[in-house]
């Protein structure tokens, strides 16, 4: 399902990884560990006046057009204020603002409170967690953000291409047969109903990722509450291996669609917090290669020439 090229370098050996049907690649080289960027994390500052806590959650941030908010145990659901989807939502998991360890509850709560936000706008669902600034966080109290378009994203759409190569060739779902190595491998991490493996082809650090037995997202409620622990699993994983921060995307196929997608959630770890880590890269430009930009070119070009004048 993917190849392995390996190059001996004076500095140590390197690896060039690509997936079969998806195309992505990746390069691996386990020797720039020795840089030791990632160092412990800092104490995040408080933050007066978050939109998200509790004392304003529910006078500062929109409400869906009937002037609701959707109330799931402690999370809360309304539209993004700065949307870039068609249908982009927020989910605040917890009350509390700097939480860096979550329950099982939590998590299934705040699942269920933003696919259900997601789930009337159809087309292609995703949901999605920055985690600390370090991780394109704008906020640091904990948040999801689910989106639904008409069109897949960069990622989603390669693997639909790779669904349909793999079936239309061998007659076999790809995702089952992407399962049954994961699962004979050195990779394979837990799980039966949802493989949960180290990714073959990571698209960031420590790229762990989890197969459903479903496509879509009109079928993941009987799955939430799995997928919740398996999520905590990994979170364990990473802290356990000294990283806090990072980034989590859940992709759906579009509903009625047969190209033979399977739901998928991938989590990558990120560098810790500290006094200079807040980044502009988040979970579109990482987990769905797909950068979000906010400056028009043509503006720039006008900007440009006004300036020349």
């Amino acid at each position: 399902m993917f190849s392995v090229t390996e190059v001996v370098t004076p500095r140590g050996t390197l690896q060039y990884r690509e997936e079969k049907y998806s195309g992505f690649r990746c390069r691996i080289s386990p020797d720039r560990r020795m840089r030791q960027i990632d160092q412990s994390p800092f104490a995040l500052p408080a933050v007066e006046n978050c939109p998200f806590c509790p004392d304003q959650v529910f006078t500062v941030t929109p409400t869906f057009p009937d002037g609701s908010r959707i109330i799931r145990g402690e999370s809360v659901t309304f539209p993004n204020l700065y949307p870039f989807g068609e249908g982009h939502v927020v989910t605040v998991i917890t009350r509390n603002h700097s939480a860096d360890v979550f329950s099982r509850k939590q998590l299934v709560d705040a699942f269920r409170g933003i696919s259900e936000a997601i789930l009337p706008v159809g087309g292609y669902s995703t949901i999605n967690w920055n985690f600390l600034p370090s991780a394109g966080a704008s906020v640091i109290h904990p948040h999801m953000q689910g989106l639904s378009d008409q069109m897949p994203t960069h990622v989603v759409s390669r693997y639909l291409s790779a669904s349909h190569e793999h079936y239309s060739r061998y007659g076999v779902n790809y995702w089952d047969a992407v399962k049954e190595k994961e699962k004979a491998s050195d990779r394979y991490l837990f799980g039966e109903e949802i493989i949960w493996s180290a990714h073959a082809v990571p698209l960031g650090e420590r790229e762990v990722r989890g197969i459903l037995p479903i496509a879509t997202i009109d079928e993941f409620d009987a799955y939430i509450d799995l997928l919740a622990r398996g999520v905590l699993e990994n979170l364990t994983l990473f802290r356990n291996l000294g990283t806090y921060a990072f980034n989590l995307s859940l992709c759906f196929d579009k509903s009625h669609n047969t190209d033979g997608m399977r739901a998928f959630c991938s989590m990558i770890s990120r560098i810790n917090p500290n006094p200079t880590s807040t980044s502009d890269s988040a979970f579109m430009e990482r987990m769905h290669l797909e950068p979000v930009i906010m400056t028009l070119p043509e503006d720039l070009g006008k900007f440009y020439r006004k300036e020349k004048r």
